[in-house]
C-alpha cells in the first residue's frame, strides 16, 4: 500500500519545532518512514508501548505524523501512523534569533546524538550474542575526521552527505518480505579535543 510522505518539511510552527526537540519524539519520527503502529515503533526502540502511543498522539496533534490505515492483530485493532516527510527544516520564519535556532538544532542533533549511541549500543550487544552462537552478522561501520573551515562549509558537507546517503538507501532499499533489515545511522559532530587550524 503507497502511502504520500513528503522528502522533506519544513517547520513553521513553535509547537512542531518542540516537539522534533524531543528526543523520544524525534526518535518515533524516524521510525515511520514506513507504516507502523505504536506497538512496533515501541518494540523498534525498546520503549513501551503506551509510552509511545501517548508521544504519537502529541505528534499527531501538531501535524507531524498521520493515521495512514489500521489492521486486526488477534483481538486488536491496530492503527498504523506515517510520518509526514523524511527529514525536517526548522524555518527562518519561527521568528527566533539565528542563536536560538541554531542552538535549538544543535540541542536536538545532540540529544539524538546521544539515544542513536545508547541504541547502537544496545544492538551490537545482542548482534555479539548471536555471533557467540556461530551466526554471521555482516556489518559495516566508517570512522573517520575531516576538517571543516567555516559554518557554511559545514552546512554544505551535512546536506551533501545526508543527500548520498539517502540515494544509496533508496538505491538498495527492498520492499520484499523475508528480507533482513540493517539500521543505517548518519552522524556527523565536532570532534571534542579536535586541533583547530
Amino acid at each position: 500500500m503507497a502511502h504520500e510522505q513528503l522528502e522533506s518539511y519544513v517547520v513553521e510552527t513553535p509547537e512542531q519545532a518542540m516537539a522534533l526537540l524531543n528526543p523520544l519524539r524525534a526518535e518515533i519520527l524516524s521510525r515511520l518512514v514506513e507504516p507502523a503502529s505504536a506497538a512496533e515503533v515501541a518494540r523498534g526502540i525498546n520503549e513501551i508501548p503506551q509510552r509511545v502511543n501517548y508521544h504519537l498522539k502529541a505528534l499527531e496533534k501538531v501535524g507531524l505524523v498521520r493515521r495512514v490505515g489500521s489492521r486486526q492483530v488477534r483481538n486488536l485493532v491496530e492503527v498504523l501512523y506515517l510520518a509526514i516527510a523524511r527529514t525536517y527544516v526548522l524555518s527562518e520564519g519561527l521568528n527566533w534569533a539565528n542563536e536560538t535556532v541554531q542552538q535549538m538544532k544543535d540541542q536536538g542533533a545532540l540529544s539524538h546524538l546521544v539515544n542513536t549511541a545508547e541504541r547502537i549500543k544496545r544492538d551490537a550487544l545482542l548482534l555479539m550474542e548471536r555471533s557467540d552462537q556461530d551466526q554471521e552478522i555482516p556489518s559495516a561501520t566508517l570512522d573517520t575526521s575531516i576538517r571543516l573551515a567555516s559554518a557554511e562549509q559545514r552546512s554544505a558537507f551535512v546536506e551533501e552527505y545526508v543527500s548520498l546517503v539517502n540515494q544509496l538507501v533508496e538505491k538498495y532499499q527492498s520492499k520484499a518480505k523475508g528480507q533482513e533489515t540493517y539500521q543505517v545511522i548518519l552522524a556527523v559532530y565536532p570532534k571534542e579535543g579536535g586541533e583547530k587550524a
